[in-house]
């Protein structure tokens, strides 16, 4: 992982800075949810050297490094993340009481100014280890025995996301086919949660006046909908986690009418180890199956601590195997090509998530994003478009709608499947079907239309196939012979359904 390294400039003439720099600072950007973007700095100068914590959003970093006077001075901060070290550096003075904050997110970005003020000591510390639970399984919530099926706001929208947009979702996925195609989650991602109540109650934020009313609403479109937290005390883009909170963030969701959960493990590597990440997960699984609502439980690790070994032990339906997913041909294909050595730990109920689909969101050519949907299916993945779908291109909604290829993900058998052989750019990757059948996927990675093969042989047929179905030009395809070729686009995938 790189490291990340942002400059913060203070700018200041006062006090002695011994004396002033001193105490507990925070940095607070009122935010348009009506949440704040919080920065804290716990500092303590002795003499020459500065001692402390920087916290901000998920990260939170201990001073590794610091020289200064009262002319100025500068701190690195650093904190692991598994086995890699990131790293941020400040620089900056004091002017009377105030910490006039200047920020470089990259060395030749523009700075953007702000203002620390003192705040109480111990505020922005970060909460304590908690004692963790004894190993046990989790009982299986008897959901997810296909792969779920949806959409998810993050690739898309990220922080944008509202109310608006995602009745919007609903109202586009009920009528433009996608709902009888088999979608049915609408998933809000990070950035809906607002501050905890008196009681220790989550809220919701500006963007978001009244959760139930809007799972009401999806609800009334014949679909469900999902929300997104994490173990840890805040969420990946800093807004309030579930840390502490578990059983009565459970009892929240089910109140509201949740049907799916995602929960991202990002700021609890502050407080737990990747070999803690199962005890942790454990935490939620007991807590969903005491809400007294069914919630799909969605783990987002990206397949730290080989994951795919323990997640249907603490109850999870499907677990992240990867880093995130960008829209481009290179990611997708990284992480989608990876997938073969996990297919033992599919299956009905618990799936290998390779991340949410790009499909339609313009960073790949209509042929990749084909090869992505076929991909997907034949891995038994999650498929949870990324996109907006109010206003698709026609041909992205045959891609997602394409019923034969989601016959092949939703197959009951749930049996995952892997690459078959590999010839230069060219796979071959095969999936056994509940009745027999079996789906090919005969990819070409390759810049240039390419011919791709496949031996009956091969793939375990002792005979040429009876039937064959295109699952693209949804024909009919006529078999002759020890194998089958076709002429595949660059970057493009022919996918088969066959009948031994």
């Amino acid at each position: 992982m790189k490291n990340i390294i942002v400059f913060l400039l203070f700018t200041i003439a006062g006090p002695c800075f011994a004396q002033g720099l001193t105490g507990n600072w925070a940095v607070k950007d009122p935010l348009p949810d009506g949440t704040f973007r919080t920065t804290y700095l716990s500092l303590k100068q002795d003499v020459e050297r500065i001692t402390g914590t920087i916290r901000v959003t998920q990260f939170y970093y201990k001073i590794a490094e610091s020289t200064g006077n009262a002319e100025g001075f500068t701190l690195t901060g650093s904190m692991m993340d598994g086995a890699s070290e990131r790293r941020v550096k400040y620089e900056g003075k004091l002017v009377g009481e105030e910490l006039h904050v200047a920020t470089r997110r990259r060395p030749d970005a523009p700075l953007i100014e702000m203002v620390a003020h003192r705040v109480p000591e111990g505020e922005g510390a970060y909460p304590a280890r908690r004692p963790l639970p004894e190993l046990h399984k989790v009982s299986d919530n008897g959901l997810a025995r296909t792969p779920p099926m949806g959409w998810n706001s993050w690739n898309k929208f990220a922080g944008r996301v509202d109310d608006a947009a995602v009745r919007g979702m609903a109202d586009a996925m009920a009528a433009n086919g996608m709902k009888e195609a088999g979608y049915v989650y609408i998933n809000i991602d990070d950035t809906w949660e607002g501050e905890r109540d008196k009681d220790g109650n989550i809220t919701t934020n500006k963007k978001f006046p009244d959760m139930k009313a809007l799972a009401d609403y999806v609800h009334s479109k014949g679909l469900k909908i999902g929300i997104y937290s994490s173990p840890g005390p805040n969420t990946c883009a800093g807004y309030e986690g579930s840390f502490g909170h578990e059983e009565r963030d459970a009892k929240t969701y089910a109140a509201w009418g949740i049907d799916y959960l995602k929960f991202d493990w990002c700021a609890t590597r502050n407080l737990y180890s990747d070999e803690e990440m199962r005890a942790v997960y454990q935490i939620m699984g007991d807590a969903l199956l005491k809400a007294g609502r069914p919630i799909l439980y969605s783990l987002c690790q990206y397949g730290r601590a080989d994951v795919w070994k323990w997640g249907p032990e603490v109850g999870g339906n499907a677990w992240r195997t990867t880093g995130d997913i960008r829209d481009s041909w290179d990611s997708m294909t990284k992480i989608g090509f990876a997938q073969d050595e996990l297919a033992p730990f599919a299956g009905p109920g618990h799936w290998n998530d390779p991340d949410m689909l790009e499909i339609g969101n313009g960073g790949m050519t209509d042929d990749e994003y084909r090869t992505h949907m076929s991909l997907w299916a034949i891995l038994a993945a999650p498929l949870l478009a990324g996109n907006d779908l109010r206003d698709m291109k026609p041909v992205i909604l045959e891609i997602l709608t394409n019923r034969e290829v989601i016959a092949v993900n939703q197959d009951k058998a749930g049996k995952q499947g892997r690459r078959a052989s590999k010839s230069g750019d060219q796979e071959v990757w095969t999936r056994p079907l509940a009745d027999g059948g079996i789906a090919i996927g005969m990819f070409n990675r390759g810049s240039a239309a390419a011919q791709v093969g496949v031996k009956w042989a091969e793939i375990g047929l002792k005979a040429t196939p009876k039937k064959a179905r295109d699952l693209w030009t949804h024909g009919d395809v006529k078999m002759d012979g020890t194998e089958y070729t076709a002429i595949v686009p660059a970057h493009g995938v022919a996918m088969l359904r066959v009948t031994p």
